[in-house]
C-alpha cells in the first residue's frame, strides 16, 4: 500500500491532441499534515483514499484508496472542505509505464502535471520531451494543497 511516484511539470499539451481523458472532481475531508483523506469522482466511479505522509524525498507515502458507490461519493464531496479541484486525466503509455496526465480547471486553470508510479524509489525511466521541472516532494503541487492555495493565487 506504498505509492512511489514522480511528479512533473508539462511544457505543453500538444501531445494529447486526439486523445480523450476522464473528468475527476475531489474534495477533502482533511488536509492534515500527517495525513489526508479525499472523495473522489472519477468519470462514473467513487473512491474514498487515505493517504500517510510523504518520505523526507517526497517519492513515497501510504495510500489506500477503495471504489465505493457513486451516490456516496456525491454525498461525501458536500462534506467536504473548500477548494474541490476540478481536472481532466489523461493516461499515456510509454514503455512499460503509464503517465498521469492532469490538466486542472476552475481555479487551479492553467497548471498542468504529469506523474508516473514505479516499483521503486531507484527504478529507471524514460522522461517524454514533453515534461518540464520535476516537483516531487514540493507541497505545492499536492491536489490537497492546491485545493486550501488555488494556482490562480501563486
Amino acid at each position: 500500500m506504498t505509492e512511489i511516484e514522480c511528479k512533473f511539470l508539462i511544457k505543453n499539451t500538444a501531445f494529447l491532441k486526439g486523445k480523450t481523458g476522464i473528468r475527476i472532481t475531489q474534495g477533502y475531508l482533511s488536509t492534515d499534515k500527517e495525513r489526508t483523506v479525499r472523495a473522489r469522482i472519477k468519470g462514473e466511479k467513487g473512491f474514498i483514499t487515505i493517504k500517510g505522509k510523504s518520505n523526507d524525498s517526497g517519492l513515497s507515502r501510504y495510500e489506500w484508496e477503495k471504489e465505493i458507490d457513486l451516490q456516496e461519493a456525491q454525498e461525501l464531496l458536500k462534506l467536504c472542505l473548500p477548494g474541490v479541484i476540478d481536472k481532466t486525466r489523461y493516461e499515456i503509455i510509454i514503455e512499460n509505464h503509464i503517465w498521469e496526465i492532469d490538466i486542472f480547471h476552475g481555479e487551479n486553470n492553467g497548471l498542468l502535471l504529469a506523474e508516473i508510479e514505479l516499483q521503486s524509489e531507484t527504478e529507471q525511466f524514460s522522461k517524454p520531451e514533453w515534461l518540464d521541472k520535476e516537483v516531487t516532494g514540493d507541497v505545492r503541487y499536492y491536489n490537497s494543497y492546491i485545493s486550501e492555495n488555488p494556482f490562480c493565487s501563486w
